[in-house]
């Protein structure tokens, strides 16, 4: 009976919770979408508690846990997992351990959409597939039994057959970066183009199948450009955050829009570790 007035009050007040925003995430990129090795969704924090600032980032860094602490966030919304991987110790001796005790002790929970936001419908390889300007956009491995017909990755083609040089130009420009790494000869003629975001050489053998020219990740090894190369498929790789960041700055609008009764930002402390020189 109390927690009925409790939720009733609430909503009279029109607060927002942790729930309400869990579920709205939930909704914008399903969990159906998530990788099975992956931990999303409410990783830190109590459902319960009352929303008045929200930072969205790539990462959960020392940076970032110094300015959503300074900033008296409520909930951080980081793409990328804290914790990603088990814990059996949550003490300070560690960088995981230390920021995760520091968001705790000032009440910061934490959410994290991760690879459902990478293949959620205006998730960020459908956003980074439109920015290339790419038209009849699929997904590169469709999800099973989808009702929505969604899954992991894009490809899609250009009207006009693009050099590898011009789509380095389009990518460039869309991401707002001064660099990147390219496989491949400059003047290739690319009309069919596969996106994956983050760190996804793995979709070397789905690009190839859906007779892509040019796969776009953020990152790769080594051997993965190799491959590529030697199966004449083009790589342009302008680093993990590069082809991230942007769509954490576009999921921060999104809260904001749905939300006009919270702050949201995207950290304004978070960088690239790579610099170019």
């Amino acid at each position: 009976m109390f927690a009925c007035l409790a939720d009733r009050l609430r909503r009279v007040c029109m607060m927002t919770i942790v729930q309400d925003i869990n579920d709205f995430l939930e909704a914008f990129a399903p969990s159906r979408l998530a990788e099975d090795w992956d931990n999303v969704g409410l990783l830190v924090g109590d459902p319960t508690q009352t929303v008045r600032r929200v930072m969205a980032c790539l990462t959960v860094t020392p940076a970032s846990t110094a300015e959503a602490i300074r900033e008296n966030v409520d909930l951080i919304v980081s793409h990328h997992p804290l914790p990603f991987h088990p814990l059996k110790r949550l003490t300070t001796e560690s960088i995981p351990g230390r920021m995760l005790w520091q968001l705790i002790r000032a009440g910061v929970s934490i959410h994290s959409p991760h690879t459902r936001f990478d293949s959620a419908a205006m998730g960020i390889n459908q956003r980074l597939a439109e920015g290339l300007g790419l038209v009849n956009i699929k997904p590169l491995v469709p999800a099973d039994d989808d009702p929505d017909g969604l899954g992991a990755g894009r490809y899609g083609d250009f009207d006009v057959p693009l050099s590898l040089v011009e789509c380095s130009a389009r990518l460039k420009q869309f991401l707002s970066i001064e660099g990147l790494h390219a496989v491949g000869p400059y003047d290739r003629s690319i009309r069919r183009v596969a996106v994956a975001c983050g760190s996804a050489g793995s979709f070397l053998g789905a690009a190839r199948r859906n007779s892509c020219d040019l796969l776009v990740t953020g990152e790769t090894t080594f051997h993965t450009c190799l491959d590529a190369e030697g199966a004449h498929v083009a790589l342009l790789l302008p680093g993990h955050f590069a082809s991230e960041r942007f769509a954490v700055e576009v999921l921060a609008k999104v809260i904001a829009e749905h939300f006009a009764d919270i702050e949201v930002w995207p950290s304004r402390d978070e960088a690239d570790p790579l610099r170019w020189l």
